[in-house]
């Protein structure tokens, strides 16, 4: 044009970056990195871990390490952890486990249960409780309403549970406990004893051929106590074995 001068020089068309100058209290200084957390740290030991293993036994391994999937700024940190290891077919693994040992004692479970049950222990909890009262269990009269071998009475309510022995049988305390009653019965029971085994509970063995404790004694769990007889009102040789709740007769079978 007219009366313009040409510079010689042309016009730069890159665009220009602005940089905004750094005060002088923070310049040099870098932002704080936050701690990585457990989760974090946690991940990355068991990659560094892994991935030693796998390369020292050639295993094709695959291990998908915890995340912190859904966490936020505010609130806490949820962690979710997953693995997977797959290994070729003739690639042998062995994993250590720490060695855990128990020892359950059947005396204790029964004072749980009948502290907990303050004395109103039902079957389906106390089952398990007491032990057999002889090495075999033959079961021949229930716990119930029956017709008495004795009087032929219909409405007899039968006040345990039978279990038929040659006479002379062993018969063992069902749990650990106190004798309060050695001796014959009167009623009915012939020679009979009777455990407490505290809490409201006890057990009784009846019809015996002989006693071999006496009242006062301590037994405890499987100690024999006598034989099995057919003394009392009774029609052969077998045991007559009840339990007591608060005084109550339930069902035997219930608690072995």
């Amino acid at each position: 044009m007219a009366g313009h001068k040409a510079s010689g020089r042309r016009r730069s068309t890159a665009p220009v970056e602005y940089s905004r100058p750094r005060a002088a209290a923070t310049a040099g200084r870098r932002r704080a990195q936050p701690a990585p957390s457990p989760v974090a740290a946690a991940a990355r030991d068991v990659g560094h871990k892994t991935a030693i293993v796998a390369a020292a036994s050639g295993m094709v391994l695959t291990v998908m390490l915890p995340t912190t999937a859904g966490a936020t700024a505010d609130g806490p940190q949820e962690a979710v952890a997953t693995s997977s290891i797959s290994a070729a077919t003739e690639a042998r693994l062995t994993f250590e486990r720490a060695g855990l040992t128990s020892k359950f004692d059947p005396d204790t479970k029964l004072k749980q249960v009948m502290v907990a049950s303050g004395g109103k222990a039902k079957a389906i909890g106390s089952e398990g409780s007491l032990s057999q009262p002889m090495d075999e269990l033959i079961k021949t009269s229930p716990f119930g309403y029956r017709v008495s071998p004795i009087t032929g009475y219909a409405g007899e309510l039968h006040t345990g549970q039978d279990y038929g022995a040659p006479c002379g049988t062993p018969v063992a305390a069902a749990a650990g406990g106190t004798v309060v009653e050695a001796g014959f019965q009167v009623g009915g029971g012939g020679n009979r004893i009777v455990v407490d085994h505290g809490n409201g509970l006890e057990t009784t063995y009846n019809h015996l051929s002989t006693i071999d404790t006496a009242v006062g004694a301590a037994v405890a769990r499987g100690e024999v106590l006598g034989e099995s007889g057919t003394t009392g009102a009774s029609t052969g040789c077998h045991l007559h074995f009840e339990v007591m709740v608060n005084g109550k007769l339930v069902d035997p079978t219930g608690w072995l």
